[in-house]
């Protein structure tokens, strides 16, 4: 069942790799900034072509990873939890996203802790995956708690590839079905995480469908879905598969070029749920 969103994204104009804090950066490899902002304008377009929201966040010289909004935040019923960035060359971002939220009338919470926002923290039915590991501390899941009141299940990640959790876990079906129906379908690679993890994941979403890593290697679960439409990676063909089985629709989207700077689909779009201008 599809369900309008409304999404903040950041047009890549700044975008190239002169450091590396993932494993998927190698500043010795060329980037071609036009050639991201091109495929980021075809992920932009298809959000406004299935009648999706877009809010823009204007892109600041110096910082190439603000295209990558989903660490700018976490947002639901009109509070915006902030980003404090674990690596110094990304600590400038929350403060500006901070301040976007703020103009756009949202309630903005300065955080106290280590967080990047919805690359680490998903919202599922009404409760929040939240994943430590690489970026977001433990202490960050407690502060989560506090802000939002809401119940918050801590997963480790333990591969660095996938240093956030929306690189590991994709949330398919909206936050509420037909007639007020939660419904909590989820996408993950089992191989992100730890033992523990892969035990509460295995038992809170037995209906998950579970991801080859060849899919998870080129970022097939950092995608977006509304509920019906499922925005992945044309490389992820497993999960393209899966989806159709289960009768969602997969939508293909390049986003190669970003990707040379350790972000996908998900990573570019952060979802602003409930109130704000």
């Amino acid at each position: 069942m599809q369900q309008h969103r409304r999404y903040l994204m950041c047009r890549p104009e700044h975008f190239t790799v002169t450091y590396s804090i993932n494993p998927w950066m190698e500043p010795a490899k060329p980037t071609d900034t036009a050639k991201a902002v091109a495929q980021w304008q075809t992920l932009y377009d298809t959000y406004l072509s299935l009648g999706h929201e877009v809010e823009l966040i204007d892109p600041i010289p110096g910082l190439p990873d603000m295209v990558y909004t989903a660490n700018g935040g976490f947002v639901i019923d009109g509070v915006a939890y902030g980003a404090r960035f674990r690596f110094p060359e990304r600590a400038p971002e929350g403060p500006a996203f901070m301040e976007w939220f703020g103009a756009q009338g949202f309630d903005v919470v300065d955080p106290v802790e280590v967080n990047e926002g919805e690359g680490d923290f998903l919202l599922v039915g009404d409760t929040i995956l939240a994943g430590t590991g690489f970026r977001s501390t433990g202490d960050s899941h407690r502060e989560l708690r506090d802000v939002f009141g809401k119940e918050v299940v801590s997963l480790t990640l333990t591969d660095p590839r996938f240093y956030h959790l929306d690189t590991a876990i994709s949330v398919l079906d909206p936050v509420e079905g037909p007639g007020g129906v939660e419904r909590a379908n989820i996408a993950y690679l089992p191989g992100a995480f730890d033992a523990e993890s892969r035990r509460v994941l295995a038992e809170r979403y037995p209906d998950a469908i579970q991801v080859a890593d060849a899919d998870g290697a080129v970022f097939g679960l950092n995608s977006a879905s509304d509920g019906r439409n499922v925005i992945i990676s044309p490389r992820a063909t497993g999960f393209e598969a899966q989806l159709r089985e289960r009768g969602y629709t997969p939508i293909m989207i390049d986003l190669s070029e970003l990707l040379l700077g350790g972000g996908g689909i998900k990573c570019c779009t952060l979802e602003l749920r409930g109130a704000g201008s």
